[in-house]
């Protein structure tokens, strides 16, 4: 089989999605498919692991280059440029079947083309902010309209829970039943997996705690959450009654911090901006527990990174990923919901107890067995079959 799979970035960029994007195409290619990657942060050819990956970059002083820059319509660019390049490849040597994420919607000048996947991420609605500007909200109603343009348009979906998957049934207002709809975790790479597998964990006596968060600095990432958590907790620790602690901050920049932040509660945060994998490792193996708050997440990346070092994960009972893949396992302590208090109440006796550290880590350690690439492509390509057919019959 011959697939196609179109990434916003693709390693060694440093994203979600970037590592999403490589698990997914080298899975295919480790299951015996014919994988092409086709990315926006690049051009040229190259091949790596197994997979063709083409660049798809819109040059400087173009017209896409200039299209991007308007509001609303301004989101054509990147599918133009992805249609134009898969259709050039395509008419070289045709492909099987086509990937995309949802986010921004890549491939949504592409469904009448191919069979078309949508693997469900975040929407764009789920990571903005209310748009304030007229052109915000032309811009932000142009990108749903895409996104729904492309789930409703594509042979079969994937989302990676039973309620991810009923979520996004009901925000693109997709018909029940009418396409494959399939619920498929993705994997750690056998390199992530085999440096967490020999990650020891830091001295039971070792000060300050460290307490790791990795994302962005959005509300549905819980940040906000954080920030008043700390705040209570740093009052505790200056009191003796809690241990000294500080939080690593990677994919938050130092100006990312709100400029009214209290200064002391700033000397508890460790704001390191992006960072790419072997940096990140590192922030993962010096972490006595991983602070997950998110209120919605698609991939849950960051949970199967945490599990996969044994890691206590402090999660946050209003996402459904968080609840099967923390909740579910043990692996860690779920914030009833996402106040400052109540993320304090789950953080309070990760601090206080190293034997609870140890009881977590080691369910942990359990939990992590399910991320790996055979599973993820072999359940993958078994969807790809029924698009295919999907696609035909219509």
């Amino acid at each position: 089989m011959r697939t196609a799979l179109l990434a916003w970035d693709y390693p060694p960029s440093p994203s979600g999605l970037s590592t999403a994007a490589r698990e997914i195409a080298e899975s295919l290619a480790e299951a015996g498919a014919d994988a092409t990657v086709f990315t926006m942060d690049r051009t040229g050819r190259e091949i790596v692991n197994g997979v063709t990956i083409i660049g798809c970059a819109i040059p400087e002083k173009t017209m896409l280059a200039k299209l991007r820059l308007f509001g609303g319509i301004g989101h054509m660019a990147a599918p133009s440029a992805f249609r134009q390049a898969v259709l050039t490849e395509h008419r070289r040597r045709p492909f099987d079947v086509l990937e995309a994420t949802n986010w921004y919607a890549p491939a949504s000048l592409l469904v009448s083309c191919l069979p078309v996947v949508t693997r469900n991420s975040t929407p764009a609605a789920f990571s903005r902010d209310n748009p304030g500007s007229m052109r915000d909200r032309v811009d932000a109603w142009a990108a749903d309209r895409l996104e729904r343009k492309q789930a409703q348009g594509s042979a079969a979906l994937i989302s990676n829970t039973d309620d991810h998957g009923q979520r996004m049934q009901e925000h693109y207002r997709l018909q029940v039943d009418a396409q494959p709809h399939a619920v498929i975790g993705l994997s750690l790479s056998p390199d992530s997996l085999q440096r967490a597998a020999h990650a020891t964990y830091p001295s039971g006596v070792a000060s300050p705690i460290r307490l790791l968060f990795v994302g962005r600095a959005e509300h549905r990432k819980g940040f906000d959450t954080i920030l008043e958590a700390v705040s209570i907790l740093r009052v505790e620790a200056l009191k003796g009654a809690i241990p000294a602690f500080v939080v690593d901050l990677v994919g938050i920049a130092p100006d990312d911090l709100p400029p009214g932040l209290d200064q002391e509660d700033r000397k508890c945060l460790n704001p390191v901006g992006r960072v790419h994998e072997t940096a990140l490792a590192g922030f993962y193996e010096a972490a006595h527990a991983v602070l997950a708050p998110s209120r919605y997440e698609s991939f849950g990346l960051v949970y199967q990174e945490g599990l996969a070092y044994g890691r206590p994960m402090i999660a946050s009972s209003e996402d459904a990923s968080a609840r099967v893949f923390v909740g579910m396992t043990g692996a860690g302590i779920m914030a009833e919901r996402n106040t400052g208090n109540a993320l304090a109440a789950a953080i309070r006796p990760v601090l206080n107890d190293p034997d609870l550290r140890s009881t977590l880590r080691t369910k942990a350690l359990k939990a992590a067995g399910r991320f790996n690439r055979e599973t993820l492509g072999r359940e993958t390509l078994a969807l790809y079959e029924k698009a295919i057919t999907a696609y035909q019959a219509r």
